[in-house]
């Protein structure tokens, strides 16, 4: 049983930085300027990169990496 997009509830953008939150409680942060998912709403510990299409990542984009890392188990 894996992770999918309705297991992380979107929780707003905040001075540019979006946050995710699992069920269990956690947090996980994007900024459209990172192709990485951070722990931290500074962004300064990458958790993910994002496989992202263009120059930016896209909130979608993001999500999918946030649910890929989900399911890695790490």
């Amino acid at each position: 049983m894996g992770y999918s997009i309705k297991d992380i509830i979107y929780q707003g953008e905040k001075s540019g930085v979006h946050n995710w939150q699992t069920l269990s409680g956690q947090d996980f942060y994007w900024h459209p300027d990172w192709l990485h998912i951070a722990e931290d709403l500074t962004g300064h510990k990458a958790t993910a990169h994002i496989q992202a299409d263009g120059d930016k990542a896209t909130q979608t984009e993001a999500e999918q990496a946030i649910v890929k890392h989900l399911n890695s188990g790490k």
